[in-house]
């Protein structure tokens, strides 16, 4: 369970700020770290068993019919790629502590951190494709905050907006990839997926899956043409974009490739895109970053620039190439954290980010400029630094790659050409700040940080030297366990400073002396760039937006023209043609079933039926009548249910029928008896043809469904309703046994509408009138004495029998829902004879917590099924046996059924109640005249 703590205490870490925001900046900084801390010494601890060849494992059953399992690995990828995220990440905690105002929501911004660093750290270790995926679209969330931190900002909003919706819109298609590689590979789990390589290649449908893997990865890693959302994540606090450039966010789609390296490299389609995106990629970042004037806008396109490198040597694919970008991966996150943190330094303390208001702060920043000094040179690629080794290692790759057949001369051409440009752009960053005389002062008087700020900065800048240095013995034995993760086969190599002369180190040397020949020519490059009329990404993006939300309201308006008749006649003419075209592919409408004899009482009833349905269409206009025979329409509904035995349905039908009509009377209280003649008579022509096309359609389906003999479900329940469910009503069985995780998520809406209903009509008072549209007065005696007797006797009665009905339910018809319904209407019965008032002070007791109740007692019985190691919502009963009483059976579905029971009569008495207490009674004064109706009648 170690892995499990590895991964999920960052995650748990993210409360840590939450709730101790209260405290002084300092406590809270270091309580925030606690956790992340303890999972990366927990991580270390587990470094011997990696170096003894073991590939660490945890699996936690999570939703097993989708293939999803809380599913950890740790191997030498997810070791390098943890001690990033955490390693950084907690000295990213301790400039922030220093970087943000006093006046900052601290708290807020280390745990939007923190969730940002948990995200990372669950990609780096889901052994799961779809628990991945969740982490993976988690980090999109956390960046979008973090990004956007600085609300009040508009570059922020709109930077994170902008992150969003490309690395969302990756997620999205990467999540279609992970679904085609499991239907392929037929299971979800990495280690299955890593081994089925020959598969994915060989299936049909391997480019379209590496199409959506790749759009994903690359719309995280900021690879052409998505890279435009990066620079503009800078908008963001400085200690963000230090994280989010060297160990998160980016790195995920790096990550991904080199995790699913096994499975979908190895063909020419993989080799070809990749390396050709990652080389423009990294000669367009380059280029852009030599041009640019902000300190941040340099490092961000420096940044798509080193993730092309990257990408370039993935795409390459040999065991070298690949060797070569685990090892850059590590050497890019110390130098470019550590630049970002000098830039963020000398945004601080002069106030500015732009190169024509710095320069000379050699002499006020000695410090933080030798150290941006070391940093710039391990990314420019100088001997003696990290960065030159990766990247004399790119030199090497390409010199032996087929790619372009016999253009491949191209490849070390382009890549020495992004070797210049990282040289020229390295090179104007440290002197154009620290050693070029400056043109005008800075808005602040620069001075060098406190300490523990520039100590982050340090140690990186250490590393990048003593990397460069003792390359073996710092990251051979990293790289070792890396690359065995990747190519899922140990490698030999050396790693060090002097390889001899050769063409790779005649390629440094060119890019070396060119790039800062390139520099000095800078000046000649950025006069003749002004000739073009720049573009700026976030305008087009904003730009994009406002044109795709135009045309949206455009459709929009011509398709809701707010008129409910339209939609619905448009629904159903829909309908119609589908199940019209279906059934004119039947060679014959009538099947082999022989049809049931017609009897009288059928005949009756289907006449009755049709007359009410007639009678309430020809009706509608007068509500109250039209409502009467929608009633009997019910009512006809339950006699059929009865007829063909289902008296389980018959019950309820009847139930709900008598609450419905209720809450129909109180409802259309407030509205007009009549409704005004809108329909003229081609409307009503065509609305006839429409219902009768559609009812002769439906009719005819339901002929050729009854007339067939179809393979039915039913035959499973009839037989295990007994013995797997105790109990010979198979309908109640089937509710509170086999299907009850839906009628969990039934009562669950039942609830949640009753509460918002009741909040709805809370505090809403409607006028009352005394008398009706016509002038004719309501009947003074508000509470009849004969109903108000009768209701009253009935109700001891009808609570009996909703007992006796929900006992008998798991064997007899009946169950907690009807049972549930008949309480509601014999209370409500007993509001509407006495008032909800008179009602109320002597059932003095809040429905919400009845409905919340029920719901939580029948979620708690499939909760208790987990305490005895069965799945959720697993049933049990017994036989008993007790002295007078004699044999009976107990089952826990019952204590499920009490929850139905509640959670009905709860949400029941929650709407039918409080809408019957939303009118305010009108009372005349003594000197107040009658008022007169709209028909000139007076009303007294």
């Amino acid at each position: 369970m170690t892995l499990m703590w590895i991964a999920l205490l960052p995650l748990l870490g993210v409360l840590v700020p939450a709730f101790g925001a209260g405290l002084r900046r300092r406590e809270c900084s270091l309580a925030t770290a606690a956790l992340p801390a303890l999972a990366l010494l927990l991580m270390l601890a587990e470094i011997p068993a990696l170096l003894d060849g073991e590939t660490l494992r945890v699996a936690v059953d999570w939703i097993p019919t989708l293939g999803l399992e809380l599913a950890f690995r740790l191997d030498g990828l997810s070791l390098l790629f943890n001690l990033l995220i955490l390693g950084i990440g907690l000295l990213i905690l301790l400039y922030a502590h220093y970087y943000l105002d006093p006046d900052e929501p601290y708290g807020r911004f280390y745990a939007y951190l923190i969730l940002f660093m948990a995200s990372m750290v669950g990609i780096a270790m889901s052994d799961n494709l779809l628990l991945l995926w969740i982490f993976w679209e988690l980090t999109s969330l956390s960046s979008f905050l973090l990004i956007g931190f600085w609300s009040h900002r508009s570059d922020a909003r709109k930077g994170a907006r902008m992150a969003l919706t490309v690395t969302g819109a990756g997620g999205l298609a990467l999540l279609a990839g992970f679904l085609l590689i499991g239907d392929i590979v037929g299971s979800y789990d990495m280690d299955t997926v890593l081994a089925s390589g020959e598969t994915i290649l060989a299936d049909p449908r391997y480019p379209l899956t590496l199409a959506l893997v790749l759009l994903g990865a690359f719309a995280k890693s900021a690879q052409f043409p998505f890279h435009f959302w990066l620079p503009h994540a800078m908008a963001a606090p400085t200690p963000v974009s230090a994280y989010l450039h060297s160990a998160t966010m980016v790195k995920a789609g790096i990550f991904l490739m080199a995790r699913l390296h096994p499975a979908l490299a190895g063909g020419e389609l993989w080799t070809l895109t990749v390396s050709l995106v990652g080389m423009i990629t990294m000669l367009y970042g380059a280029w852009f970053a030599l041009m640019k004037t902000d300190l941040k806008g340099i490092l961000a396109f420096s940044t798509v620039s080193h993730l092309g490198l990257i990408t370039v040597l993935l795409g390459i694919g040999s065991p070298m190439a690949v060797l070569a970008a685990l090892f850059h991966i590590i050497n890019h996150a110390t130098f470019k954290a550590a630049l970002f943190m000098g830039a963020g330094i000398v945004d601080h303390e002069t106030g500015t980010r732009e190169l024509s208001r710095l320069g000379g702060l050699r002499r006020a920043m000695p410090l933080t400029a030798v150290l941006t000094t070391i940093t710039g040179a391990a990314m420019a690629g100088v001997p003696l630094f990290n960065g030159f080794l990766s990247k004399e290692m790119l030199f090497a790759e390409t010199l032996h790659t087929p790619i372009l057949g016999g253009l491949s001369w191209l490849m070390p051409v382009l890549a020495t050409a992004g070797g210049v440009l990282s040289v020229a752009y390295s090179l104007r960053l440290v002197h154009a700040v620290f050693f070029k005389a400056p043109t005008q002062a800075p808005p602040k008087t620069p001075h060098e940080p406190p300490r523990l700020m520039s100590a982050p900065m340090a140690l990186l800048a250490t590393l990048c030297v003593l990397v460069g240095l003792f390359p073996s013995a710092l990251a051979g034995g990293l790289l070792d366990l890396a690359s065995r993760a990747v190519l899922l086969a140990p490698l030999e190599f050396h790693l060090a400073i002097w390889h001899g002369l050769n063409l790779p180190l005649a390629m440094s040397a060119v890019a070396l002396a060119v790039g800062i020949g390139l520099y000095g020519a800078h000046s000649h490059l950025r006069r003749f760039l002004r000739g073009f009329k720049p573009v700026d990404a976030r305008l087009v993006f904003e730009a994009g937006v406002q044109r795709a939300g135009n045309r949206a309201e455009a459709l929009l308006e011509r398709l809701d023209n707010a008129s409910l008749q339209r939609y619905v006649g448009l629904l159903l003419l829909v309908s119609l043609i589908f199940v019209a075209l279906g059934l004119g592919k039947m060679p014959s409408l009538a099947g082999e079933t022989p049809q049931r004899p017609v009897d009288g009482i059928l005949l009756t009833g289907a006449a009755l039926l049709i007359f009410s349905g007639i009678a309430t269409v020809v009706t509608h206009r007068y509500r109250l009548i039209s409502l009467l025979m929608l009633s009997m329409v019910g009512l006809l509904v339950s006699l059929t249910f009865a007829r063909f035995s289902a008296p389980d349905l018959a019950l309820t039908q009847l139930s709900v029928e008598v609450v419905t009509i209720i809450l129909l009377m109180l409802a259309l209280f407030f509205l007009p008896q009549k409704t005004p003649r809108e329909s003229s008579m081609p409307r009503n022509l065509r609305d006839i043809a429409l219902a009768g096309g559609l009812g002769t359609t439906i009719a005819s389906l339901n002929y050729a469904v009854l007339t067939r003999d179809n393979a039915s479900i039913s035959g499973f329940f009839l037989d295990n309703s007994v013995s797997g469910g105790g109990g010979h009503n198979v309908v109640n069985v089937i509710l509170v046994d086999f299907r009850g995780f839906d009628t969990l998520g039934e009562i669950t809406v039942l609830a949640i509408a009753g509460l918002a209903i009741f909040k709805l009509l809370n505090r809403l008072r409607l006028f009352m009138p005394h008398s009706d549209t016509e002038g004719r007065l309501w009947c003074p005696d508000r509470y009849p004495m004969i109903l108000t007797t009768i209701s009253q006797a009935l109700l001891p009665l009808a609570l009996l029998v909703s007992a006796f009905i929900f006992l008998r339910g798991h064997n007899l018809p009946g169950g907690g829902f009807i049972a549930g319904l008949i309480t509601a209407v014999a209370l409500i019965l007993l509001l509407i004879a006495r008032g909800v008032e008179w009602a109320q002070a002597r059932l003095d007791f809040p429905y919400q917590p009845v409905a919340i109740a029920g719901v939580g007692l029948a979620t708690l019985t499939g909760v208790g099924s987990w305490l005895f190691g069965y799945p959720f919502l697993t049933s049990s009963f017994g036989h008993f046996h007790l002295p007078l009483v004699g044999d009976f059976e107990l089952a826990t579905a019952m204590i499920f059924d009490l929850g139905v029971y509640l959670a009905v009569v709860g949400a029941t008495l929650m709407i039918l109640a409080n809408l019957g207490k939303v009118t305010t009674p009108h009372r005349p004064g003594k000197d107040e005249t009658p008022a007169t109706t709209s028909s000139g009648k007076e009303k007294r």
